[in-house]
């Protein structure tokens, strides 16, 4: 599970500027599953029942490790957030409303917002009677304390871009115990300040976690010592005041977490069950043996074993496909002492996309559950793939820019400099062409990927080494970093894929992952051109400035584009209703429940 796809169709400007504000529905059109995928819709009929544990299998080598609220840098795996989520609620939650993805959900805490003042105002209005689990009234107070605790703490803070949230908002203004205000730098696109920037509200129990009115750098240091004792998670008095329809009875180091409904709950969607399990599991290969013997609810087949899916069916499960609003990808360190002067060569990107069969990976190892990725946007919005698969093209960019191999081996830095047949600055004489990776651990399929990646670099003359890591790992080793630091030194290029590497918020816009600075921009990629762009997203309601962007930065390779897998080919009990597999993979188990039928009940 990756940073945060339904394949998305329809035309570009329904996709991007549907977002229909000051109390109508906010919508990004075009949400539906890939053709020709197995699609069950599922059982129907049945009598609901009251009760019972439902099993949900978590991704290979996934284990949620952080429960604030308030990600922090290498906590970012979307299986923290949607846990999260389920305890704490955000403003705004998007959902899927037939083939489009809304903005104006039943589960939201807070109306529709209201734009004024030229764009430069938003005023935001809570829902009546929300309470938090010890009876206290979720206010205003507890929205205007999360957002004190990001701006004196935005270096910390995960979301953090520059000049962006909290830097564009130049007064928070509490009006009263339900409404505020915020005065911003300047007059924002309403659809992408609500999707983008509104959606990262939260409320926090301001009453339970600040009692004193502490000085929020100490508030959020506390905090975040809390956040670190996983093993304390359930025990923790700190993380038992929630406001979401769950809290927590177990939260194992091992990554299994069990939740219970929380019975002061006030919104429209309580839980029917007694209990939700996530389970982690070290490998898709373990997760299938406990699917087959009954040990799950709801869980997933790798796609190796597509073709057992008629035997799940027969066993009392239906089959679905999970795809996600999502892109993946290969990151590239810039920074690397050694492999950085590499990577930031544009012809040697261009060279080692040109290099991954992205249509053979997709077809062969993913059997058809992954299409190409073809830049940093749905690949609806972009005409065509800037780099189709051609080793002949790849070998003539490096030939041209100077590099030679001796008896097809590895190749090497014949022509040193920086001019337009040489190697490149930084590049040394003699310098070989060998790269490392760091890849998750736990999927057949992103190790066979791997393997024909690197097995296609083998044949241009292109050393790649492999390493394995379990996912948490991965995703804390692959952060941003400067030149300096011994972590930047620990990695080269980087997969955290396996289920999709990017998930985007409902704008699928650029801020979080390839402006200079931004959060997740894990290799550093710094590119003005880029920064100019995406502001033009942020900025413009022209559904053009996004297309802009996806094809600038798709030509500029600022990772390597790889096949974007559906997030998972899910396997649920028949006899287990009210599952809504949202492409931004948030949860609502809350809608969970079973019902009498012959497959039985556990």
């Amino acid at each position: 599970m990756g940073l945060r796809s339904t394949r998305i169709r329809g035309p570009l400007a329904g996709l991007v500027a549907a977002l229909i504000l000051g109390g109508g529905t906010g919508l990004v059109t075009g949400c539906g599953p890939r053709a020709g995928r197995i699609t069950d819709v599922g059982a129907t009929g049945g009598t609901r029942v009251e009760g019972g544990t439902a099993t949900m299998a978590l991704p290979p080598a996934a284990t949620p490790n952080w429960i604030f609220p308030i990600g922090a840098p290498g906590y970012l795996a979307t299986y923290n957030s949607s846990i999260q989520n389920l305890l704490y609620l955000p403003l705004y939650q998007p959902e899927k409303k037939g083939a489009e993805l809304s903005l104006d959900s039943p589960r939201n805490l807070a109306e529709q917002p209201r734009y004024s003042d030229g764009n430069k105002t938003v005023t935001v209005t809570l829902k009546k009677g929300y309470r938090w689990s010890d009876g206290k009234p979720v206010t205003t107070r507890d929205v205007e304390f999360w957002f004190d605790l990001i701006k004196h703490n935005k270096a910390e803070w995960g979301g953090y871009s520059p000049k962006l949230l909290p830097d564009n908002i130049k007064r928070f203004q509490a009006i009263d115990e339900r409404t505020f205000r915020l005065r911003l730098d300047r007059a924002y696109n309403p659809a992408w300040f609500t999707a983008n920037q509104l959606l990262y509200f939260t409320p926090l129990p301001r009453h339970a976690w600040n009692p004193d009115d502490e000085d929020p750098k100490k508030v959020f240091a506390r905090l975040t010592r809390h956040a670190k004792q996983l093993s304390a998670f359930a025990t923790d008095p700190l993380w038992k005041t929630v406001n979401g329809p769950w809290k927590i009875r177990q939260w194992a180091t091992s990554g299994q977490v069990a939740l219970e409904p929380n019975a002061r709950y006030s919104g429209p969607d309580k839980p029917h069950l007694d209990r939700v399990v996530f389970k982690p599991f070290t490998t898709a290969d373990s997760e299938f043996n406990v699917l087959r013997s009954g040990g799950v609810d709801y869980g997933y087949i790798p796609p190796s074993v597509m073709a057992q899916s008629k035997k799940f069916q027969e066993m009392g499960y239906r089959v679905d496909p999970w795809e996600g609003w999502a892109i993946t990808y290969l990151v590239l360190n810039f920074n690397h002492p050694t492999a950085g002067p590499l990577l930031r060569q544009t012809y040697l990107r261009q060279a080692l996309q040109l290099l991954i069969d992205q249509r053979a990976i997709s077809k062969v190892i993913w059997r058809g559950s992954a299409d190409p990725t073809r830049g940093p946007v749905p690949a609806s919005l972009l005409a065509k793939d800037p780099y189709p698969y051609d080793p002949a093209a790849a070998k003539r960019l490096l030939a041209a820019h100077g590099w030679k191999a001796r008896d097809g081996g590895t190749l090497r830095c014949a022509r040193p400099g920086t001019g337009g047949d040489a190697c490149g600055k930084g590049i040394e004489e003699g310098q070989p062409l060998k790269l490392s990776l760091l890849s998750q651990s736990g999927s057949t399929e992103s190790s066979n990927q791997m393997q024909e990646i690197k097995s296609s670099y083998d044949k241009a003359g292109i050393t790649l080494d492999v390493r394995q890591q379990p996912l948490n790992t991965v995703l804390g080793t692959t952060v941003p970093c400067e030149r300096t630091e011994p972590l930047c030194k620990a990695w080269e290029l980087g997969f955290f894929g396996t289920a999709g590497s990017w998930y985007f918020p409902p704008d699928p816009s650029g801020e979080q992952l390839f402006a200079t600075g931004a959060p997740s921009n894990m290799g550093n990629w710094s590119d003005p051109r880029t920064d100019e762009l995406i502001k033009d997203t942020e900025y413009s309601g022209d559904p053009a400035a996004m297309r802009r962007y996806g094809e600038y930065v798709a030509r500029k390779v600022p990772v390597l584009w790889t096949p974007n897998p559906a997030y998972q080919v899910s396997v649920i009990r028949n006899d287990l209703r009210g599952v809504d597999q949202n492409p931004t993979l948030s949860l609502a188990p809350q809608d969970w429940y079973f019902v009498k039928k012959g497959a039985g009940r556990k």
